[in-house]
């Protein structure tokens, strides 16, 4: 009779051991043998990347203002002249953050006109404005429907033919 004996279980760092990583990586392309191939596509992919991001900051850095990218519509390049571009504060710096704020920065886009003609606006009176524009606005819809309530009265009395 043949004496059966069970293996040994393997666990841990013998488990790892018995693996042959070799093996399994050259099933799927990545044996010693491909080795060269993959270092010429690392080559390949640097060279490319590298390109890009100089070609990129050269973009946004250029010292020739007419060589950019990016085409311009034709309407943009005939106006840029009257605009600037804003720099906007990094948003962890709270002081800057804070000033940009106050001298009305959050107000429009990144891109606006030259010369403002208003400059004493700050937050707090630019807040204000939109306040008194919005209560201008309630109080005009209640006019007007006040204004509507009290014509219709007089037409179903009789008084007004026609509003208006």
């Amino acid at each position: 009779m043949i004496r059966k004996r069970y293996q040994d279980v393997k666990a841990g760092y013998q488990l790892a051991k018995s693996l042959n990583a070799q093996k399994y990586l050259k099933k799927i392309g990545l044996g010693k043998e491909d080795y060269y191939f993959w270092k010429q596509i690392g080559k390949a992919l640097l060279c490319t990347y590298t390109l890009f991001g100089v070609a990129w900051l050269y973009n946004e850095k250029s010292p020739l203002g007419w060589w950019t990218l990016k085409p311009k519509p034709k309407e943009e390049r005939e106006l840029a002249h009257l605009y600037e571009r804003r720099q906007f504060p990094y948003p962890g710096d709270e002081e800057a953050m804070e000033e940009f704020v106050a001298k009305g920065g959050m107000i429009g886009t990144t891109i606006g006109p030259k010369g403002f003609v208003e400059t004493d606006k700050d937050a707090f009176n630019y807040q204000k404005e939109l306040q008194n524009k919005k209560l201008d606005q309630e109080a005009q819809k209640l006019w007007l429907r006040m204004k509507n309530e009290v014509i219709q009265e007089l037409q179903e009395k009789g008084y007004v033919g026609d509003a208006e």
